[in-house]
């Protein structure tokens, strides 16, 4: 029997574009964010014939390449949220080629991505502002035992709070960004996570139908206290040095 479509969803009738779309997070937040309402089309670069995928799991697929993000303008003009996804993890190693993989995937890709759909919001005709929401990880504060992986996380981490601090500053922003930070969870790359993936889309769809700008959800307490207070610190900080050279 098909599940009823909460009328009162601010997700209902939107349309949502997500990388990562077909790693266990991503399937996850594409299934939640469908039974409330909203439209959402996978980005993927992976082939689309994946035997593992649900067949419900996206309403379409996007293929893309890290590096060529410009090509996806004309395809991302029309949604109203953004959501990255998407990422690498080395692991232990630390070697050239996995360096350069890491910082394409976890960081310039991203910030391609953000400044993109920023562009895109100036064009934007609708009375509702777009969402950007990043998938930081709390390796950006924390030990994920990957240094590589978490240098890259702390980098497009701290972009998204440089991002944070000019939107308020810029009152007419016409960008809602929305920063999550998760825990371990249940994946190909992390089968030992604690929490399921269905369980952190979820989460992370309940807190952004609030105005919230930090999502967390993670088994670690410390993390819900050291992450605010890192944020707050970088934008004050920011804000203290623009007032300087302004």
């Amino acid at each position: 029997m098909k599940k009823d479509l909460p009328n009162n969803s601010r997700f209902k009738g939107l349309k949502i574009a997500i990388t990562g779309a077909k790693g266990s997070l991503g399937q996850s937040l594409i299934e939640e964010l469908k039974n409330k309402g909203a439209l959402v089309v996978g980005l993927t670069h992976k082939k689309k014939d994946n035997p593992n995928l649900k067949e419900t799991t996206s309403n379409d697929w996007i293929s893309w390449s890290c590096g060529e993000e410009e090509k996806l303008s004309s395809k991302l003009a029309d949604f109203d949220i953004l959501i990255l996804n998407h990422g690498f993890n080395p692991k232990g190693l630390i070697d050239s080629n996995e360096i350069n993989k890491a910082v394409e995937i976890n960081s310039l890709s991203h910030w391609r991505l953000i400044q993109l759909f920023e562009d895109l919001t100036q064009n934007n005709n609708k009375s509702n502002k777009k969402e950007l929401w990043v998938n930081t990880s709390e390796a950006e504060i924390q030990i994920a035992f990957s240094p590589v992986y978490e240098m890259t996380k702390r980098f497009i981490g701290e972009i998204v709070s440089l991002k944070k601090s000019k939107s308020l500053i810029d009152k007419d922003n016409s960008l809602i960004i929305k920063k999550l930070v998760i825990g371990p969870f249940k994946s190909k790359l992390n089968p030992h996570g604690i929490m399921s993936p269905i369980f952190v889309a979820k989460e992370i769809v309940k807190k952004a139908e609030k105005n919230n700008y930090l999502i967390i959800v993670s088994p670690n307490p410390l993390t819900y206290f050291l992450m605010p207070i890192t944020e707050l610190t970088r934008i004050i900080y920011s804000r203290f040095v623009n007032k300087i050279y302004s």
